[in-house]
This record gives structure tokens, C-alpha cells and sequence, in this order.
């Protein structure tokens, strides 16, 4: 599925869940209004419904919309389910979460500032 993406430089997933009866119509809208994003700017926009072994996606090219959809025969996707909104991932998120692989952590690393280390140690000596 991923040949598909060739050309597309941005990603959406649209987190939570999303009914997958919809069709063009009512995914753009669900774009436009939900999320305050344009359509068309050649985005791929990516739903899951409550299964996590099926996905849409909707690209607009130019001259129409290109509807796709996937269904996993084996195994499921990590998909983000924490808010109804849309986030921007790179390709490589992208890759991650058609191979099942979580793309949210739940518990980043978060960078320490070298001050705030270094200030500790001193304390520590004194």
C-alpha cells in the first residue's frame, strides 16, 4: 500500500474511531469540519473505524478524489484512539503504523536540559 503514498509529502491520521460507511462526500466533510483542514492541498488522510484491521484513505489529485480502502487479513494497526482529532505524521508513522507499530507513546523521553544535570551534580558534591 505504501507505493500509493509516492509524491505525498503530508500525512493525517484522523485519531479515535470513524465510521467507514462514509463515503467521499462525508470523509471531506468530515476534513473540512472537524478538523479545519483543506482537502485538497494533496494531503493523504488516513481513518480507522472500530476495527483495527481496516482503513481508508482519501488524496485528492488534482482531478477528483481517490478513495482507497484496506483491510488487514492478519494482524491490526496501533491506532491512536485518545482524541477526535487530526494529527500530522511523517512517512516513516506512517510506515510504522501499517506495520502494526505504535506511533503514540505513552510515556516519551523527554530531553533533561544540561543546566538542570549539571546543577544537580554540584549538589551532590556539596
Amino acid at each position: 500500500m505504501l507505493d500509493r503514498f509516492y509524491g505525498i509529502s503530508k500525512f493525517y491520521i484522523a485519531k479515535g474511531k470513524t465510521d467507514l460507511r462514509m463515503g467521499i462526500e462525508g470523509l471531506v466533510q468530515k476534513i473540512t469540519a472537524e478538523f479545519k483542514l483543506n482537502p485538497y492541498d494533496g494531503a493523504a488522510f488516513l481513518f480507522c473505524g472500530t476495527r483495527s484491521n481496516r482503513l481508508k484513505v482519501i488524496i485528492w489529485e488534482g482531478d477528483g478524489f481517490t478513495l482507497m480502502y484496506k483491510r488487514f487479513e492478519q494482524g491490526s494497526m496501533k491506532w491512536p484512539r485518545t482524541t477526535n482529532d487530526a494529527k500530522a505524521i511523517t512517512y516513516e508513522q506512517l510506515e510504522n503504523l501499517l506495520l502494526g507499530l505504535q506511533i503514540e507513546s505513552r510515556n516519551p523521553i523527554v530531553k533533561v536540559p544540561k543546566v538542570a544535570v549539571f546543577n544537580d551534580e554540584i549538589k551532590s558534591l556539596l
